[in-house]
């Protein structure tokens, strides 16, 4: 599975929210569309020949629904296409691994596996697997697939992505007021832990905290980290569950001394007695926001003498570009390939209305 930001009810329960997997292979060529038309209603999609049926799916969509969930018929099957278009790009990224002799070691997979559910009982761990009806060894593979899909992207993607001096530069002079202090301001960065789940997943592990609880464990944990050498930044995209700042390793830029004093007071406290470098935690509405300041800076113009500027401006520059290609590549890929979505075409062919043979099955 391979969508990029994503949230899920257990720590890197990776398939509560995507299709990873959903694909399954198949010897035979990619059928002609006049074919396509008369496959299995078991058949959702043909991706270069390669069938990803309807049990699969269903599975994913069963466990990504929250507690009390009562999502109409269109609502689910909405839901069940977007699941599909997932899919088919995760079957298509997979093909790709393969083409560039991707293998992953077993070490690396179990390292992240055991990473990622670390934070949760093993008991309470088993239970949120059953009632999903996913085992360990469905974890480890999607384990093994998310870890591939990351190298692909590095390969493909990432490793493709430049910001000269010159870029650098040209930004500064073209947004040089943005660079200009009217007051003090604080750089800073945080990690948020909330006490109850949430609805949307920013960090890249999916790892949530549902309750003060869980909370407060995890909270220890990132600051045991944190004291044992873990960079911030990496710890902010795995865990960090503020869906504005986790992507970015935690980085809210600047905060003006006016703006920090809008805070609350524990935080603005906190923050007005750190030293650049140095890091708090501090206990925010049941849950818990890990702050680091980054560094202060005086009110006035900045320019790029400062490693601070130059940084950001790269950083942004270079996240831009990554964004722009990642999406452009994913696109690519997809026409690329010989894809048949059977589900959306069945619906159009039905008008809109639910076709009989896709009626809701019992969950497995």
């Amino acid at each position: 599975m391979f969508i990029f930001d994503r949230r899920t009810l257990l720590p890197f329960v990776f398939a509560l929210a995507t299709a990873a997997g959903a694909c399954q292979s198949s010897s035979t060529p990619a059928a002609a569309p006049a074919a396509a038309a008369s496959a299995s209603p078991d058949v959702w999609a043909t991706v270069d020949g390669r069938e990803v049926r309807r049990e699969a799916i269903e599975k994913v969509y069963r466990r990504s629904l929250q507690p009390g969930q009562t999502p109409s018929e269109e609502e689910a099957l909405t839901a069940k296409l977007n699941l599909l278009e997932q899919a088919i790009l995760d079957d298509l990224i997979i093909a790709r691994a393969k083409a560039l002799n991707i293998q992953l070691p077993d070490a690396d997979v179990d390292a992240a596996y055991n990473e990622g559910k670390k934070n949760l009982p093993e008991d309470a761990f088993n239970k949120e697997l059953a009632a999903r009806n996913l085992t360990a060894a469905d974890m480890r593979e999607e384990v093994r697939k998310d870890l591939t899909a990351q190298k692909v992207m590095e390969r493909d993607v990432t490793s493709k992505v430049a910001v000269t001096d010159k870029d650098v530069t040209d930004f500064y002079d073209a947004n040089k007021a943005q660079f200009n202090l009217t007051e003090d301001a604080f750089h800073l960065a945080q990690i948020v832990i909330t006490a109850q789940r949430d609805q949307q997943i920013a960090n890249r592990t999916g790892d949530d905290a549902a309750t003060p609880q869980a909370a407060t464990q995890k909270a220890q944990m990132l600051m045991e980290k944190l004291k044992a050498g873990t960079p911030f930044p990496e710890l902010a995209m795995d865990f960090s569950e503020d869906p504005n700042s986790a992507s970015r390793g935690g980085d809210v830029g600047l905060v003006s001394v006016s703006a920090l004093n809008q805070a609350p007071k524990a935080l603005r406290d906190t923050v007005m007695k750190l030293e650049p470098g140095n890091v708090n935690i501090v206990g925010m509405e049941g849950g818990y926001t890990i702050v680091a300041l980054v560094a202060k800076q005086a009110k006035g113009q900045r320019d790029l003498s400062s490693p601070e500027v130059k940084n950001g401006i790269t950083t942004t520059l270079r996240d831009r570009r990554e964004q722009l290609l990642r999406t452009a590549y994913l696109s690519a890929i997809r026409n690329k390939a010989n894809v048949v979505n059977l589900l959306a075409r069945r619906i159009v062919d039905g008008q809109g209305a639910l076709p009989p043979t896709l009626a809701p099955t019992a969950p497995k």
